[in-house]
């Protein structure tokens, strides 16, 4: 009985020796190939340079140059795989009955589009910290804002009273001193505190509360 088994044994291998060395007599049977070619976006037909260009299941292979251009030595029969970044892979087999040792090859690339989640980055690291900023910011007034303080009646006011003279206000005073000392030359002037006109301008800042503001204004200032 194990004379038998023994005999199956030996004769499986046998079997399975043939089967190898057949196999590798059709592999080196196989003749070599100087395989070239381009690689071009399949879209826009441009060269894609660096794409890499290796025989599957070995460490063969090359890369494209600049313009798209590939060749090295392969075999028939061979499976060419072509990757890129950013572009689908490409599987390309050699004809195992080429009647001559050159070929060439035209290989389009898919583009592959990959689809990203939104992501936000925060420049604060927890919730609580962002919650602190944000009821803490520092947010600058708006143009309705700048064009309320800006146009305030007190700040107005204020402005006027520090604002220098310019030259046609200043020459306007001058002229008019000039022309009441020509009107009063040889006479007395007049006493403003009998000019009905000056009391009238007087009781009408007087009710327009001109005076008040000014206290308090002066009184804040302090």
């Amino acid at each position: 009985m194990l004379k038998i088994h023994i005999i199956y044994l030996l004769t499986a291998l046998l079997f399975l020796f043939n089967g190898l060395s057949a196999q590798s007599d059709k592999t080196d049977s196989l003749k070599l190939i100087q395989f070239t070619g381009v690689v071009l976006e399949a879209d826009s037909l441009n060269p894609l340079p660096f794409t890499h260009i290796t025989i599957k299941n070995s460490h063969i292979g090359t890369i494209t140059d600049y313009y798209g251009f590939f060749s090295f030595v392969a075999k028939e029969n061979d499976t060419i795989i072509f990757s890129n970044i950013s572009f689908k892979r490409a599987e390309f087999v050699i004809p195992d009955s080429l009647p001559d040792s050159r070929y060439s090859v035209i290989q389009l690339m898919q583009k592959d589009t990959f689809l990203l989640k939104e992501t936000v980055i925060y420049p604060w690291p927890t919730r609580e910290q962002f919650k602190e900023a944000f009821l803490h910011a520092d947010i600058p007034d708006d143009d309705l804002e700048r064009a309320k303080k800006n146009l305030a009646k007190e700040d107005l006011i204020e402005y006027a009273e520090n604002i220098e003279g310019d030259p046609g206000t200043s020459y306007k005073y001058v002229m008019n001193q000039q022309y009441t000392r020509m009107y009063y030359a040889g006479q007395y002037p007049s006493i403003s505190l009998l000019n009905p006109v000056a009391w009238a301008k007087f009781i009408q800042a007087w009710k327009n509360g001109d005076f008040k503001r000014k206290n308090k204004r002066k009184s804040y200032d302090d």
